[in-house]
């Protein structure tokens, strides 16, 4: 996570996983939130692969967000903490019409805590995508209330249902996932201009009641 001030616009650049099971559209979603395309054509990604999107948040405010779109094969599982580095926010994916994809959710979600976390200690915040919603679905994510139960108590901030394919909620999920991040953010710096405070309150107190003393 950096900021900078150029032309009184505040500039952020945030660095977003897309991590899940092999084969669930990770790259397909990168590809149509960042440049609108869709291939049926698929290449299983090999490590980890990248893609930046610069958006003009408000009027005051430009955020890059470079996208790492991490391999779901098992072989590159040992890699995630190098993969997890300075992370900011996360999409855990799975594929609606594979059970099995759903099923791996939890342990994609467990290493990604274990591996990453926040200046002040907390989770990344991480929304859930129930990608390919376009097709017929295993009974996965057709109960909402099951769903929001499921990711309130795993520790996501959110889910969509999603799809690659037809465009469904690609940008609404990316604009949530970045606005959760924005909220955390300012929630660390508020936290630690007090703690500074608090340290120069206690400085100064600890000054005028050495004065005394020595008076």
């Amino acid at each position: 996570m950096s900021n900078t001030t150029t032309n009184d616009k505040k500039e952020h650049l945030y660095k977003i996983l897309v991590i899940g099971e092999l084969g669930t559209g990770k790259t397909s979603l990168i590809k149509r939130y960042v440049h609108n395309l869709y291939s049926p054509n698929y290449r299983a990604t090999i490590g980890v692969d990248f893609a930046l999107k610069v958006i003009n948040w408000d009027a005051n405010t430009l955020i890059r967000v470079q996208l790492w779109d991490i391999a779901g094969q098992e072989r590159f599982y040992n890699m995630t903490r190098v993969y997890y580095k300075d992370a900011v926010g996360c999409f855990i994916v799975f594929d609606v019409t594979r059970a099995s994809t759903f099923e791996a959710v939890i342990r994609w979600k467990n290493d990604l805590d274990s591996k990453v976390s926040l200046p002040d200690g907390s989770r990344i915040p991480c929304v859930l995508l129930a990608n390919k919603c376009d097709l017929a679905k295993e009974n996965l994510a057709n109960n909402n209330e099951q769903m929001n139960e499921f990711c309130q108590d795993k520790g996501f901030v959110g889910w969509f249902e999603t799809s690659a394919k037809d465009d469904i909620n690609v940008e609404k999920a990316s604009k949530f996932l970045i606005s959760k991040i924005l909220e955390k953010e300012n929630a660390i710096r508020k936290d630690e201009e007090k703690q500074a405070s608090d340290k120069l309150t206690l400085t100064n107190e600890n000054k005028q009641e050495n004065k005394k003393r020595c008076c």
